[in-house]
């Protein structure tokens, strides 16, 4: 099911005096649908009194492995989603989240690790680097850039994980208050003894865009550099409107889906987006925003063209790869297929 969701708050963790840790009851009759590989994330109904609410998007930095959910919202300055969550969310309170979804998560946990984040950045890449831990067999590298000490998220976690695996994991600190912001200059150093690992990189944009330029200028191939980016949420996927019914003239393409294992072909009218078309027909397809604004529908065109009306989160190289938003796309040619796998 890709519906919403209304889960209980178990516990409120604070981690540094600007960020909690919110772990979440699931209701068992819902706990398949909140399976989870490390690196997605929840998108949080936040309650608004302006709008009834709005929807803001926090990964998961719980592993699979740990049995729970949890997600861990900082704020940010004019943050109205993550200061009411910090400000007001207890335990016992009901609260309404989609499933799980989002791209940011290894194929394989048996990869050696280059991880760099910065700030609330370090929420997915923890669950990344958790799972690599328990259940990989390869070497991790976790380069975790903060403002000061005291704003570093999973501090303690971070330094018991270090010492257990101690012939595994490999934990660098950039502290702005000592070191200034991190340049290229610095990146390259810093990661240039792992540009055969497999990399994952979560934090503003600026870091995130040194990282990825030192990355592919060491040689490190587009196929192994992963990103993962969030922007506040223009549309509510709570409060969406069924979509209209259009007369269409024209005669509706055919597109071949693979999704969970199963595929299907399908009419495809040409001015129906393909969310709403699989939605329609009934296949359990990811999505959140709905609004080209985060990657939880991201799918691959095997063949054939689309077209997307909005786009804000992928980039040139994902889509000359093949993956676009099925939330934004419209067929161009007659014939197209698409995978999830």
């Amino acid at each position: 099911m890709s519906g919403p969701v209304t889960v209980t708050v178990a516990e409120v963790i604070t981690e540094t005096a600007d960020a909690r840790s919110i772990v979440f009851d699931i209701p068992a009759e819902h706990v398949s649908a909140f399976a989870y590989v490390p690196g997605q994330f929840l998108t949080v109904r936040v309650p608004s009194d302006r709008t009834g609410s709005v929807a803001r998007c926090y990964s998961l930095s719980s592993a699979p492995h740990e049995g729970r959910v949890q997600v861990t919202v900082k704020r940010t300055a004019d943050g109205y989603g993550s200061n009411w969550l910090c400000d007001n969310l207890r335990a016992g309170q009901e609260v309404q989240v989609l499933p799980p979804a989002g791209v940011f998560s290894p194929a394989s946990l048996d990869e050696d690790f280059l991880l760099l984040a910065g700030g609330s950045g370090i929420t997915p890449v923890m669950s990344i680097l958790k799972s690599a831990l328990e259940h990989g067999t390869g070497k991790v590298v976790l380069l975790y850039a903060n403002r000061d000490e005291s704003s570093v998220i999973f501090a303690r976690e971070l330094a018991d994980l270090a010492a257990r695996y101690s012939d595994r994991l490999v934990v660098v600190h950039w502290l702005e208050s000592l070191q200034g912001l991190p340049t290229e200059a610095h990146l390259r150093t810093l990661v240039a003894p792992y540009t055969a690992h497999e990399a994952f990189l979560c934090g503003p944009g600026p870091f995130m865009d040194a990282a990825r330029t030192v990355l592919k200028d060491l040689g490190l191939p587009r196929k192994r550099i992963h990103l993962e980016r969030f922007l506040s949420l223009g549309g509510n996927p709570f409060e969406v409107a069924e979509p209209v019914a259009v007369e269409e003239a024209e005669t509706p393409a055919s597109v071949e889906v693979t999704l969970d294992g199963e595929t299907k072909n399908l009419a495809w009218p040409r001015r129906t987006k393909l969310l709403d078309l699989l939605l329609e027909k009934g296949f359990d397809a990811p999505y959140s925003c709905r609004e080209g604004q985060c990657s939880a529908c991201a799918c691959r065109i095997v063949s054939g063209e689309v077209k997307m009306l909005n786009n804000e989160v992928l980039d040139g190289d994902d889509i000359a790869e093949g993956i676009v938003l099925a939330c934004q796309s419209l067929p161009l040619t007659d014939e197209v297929t698409v995978t999830y796998e």
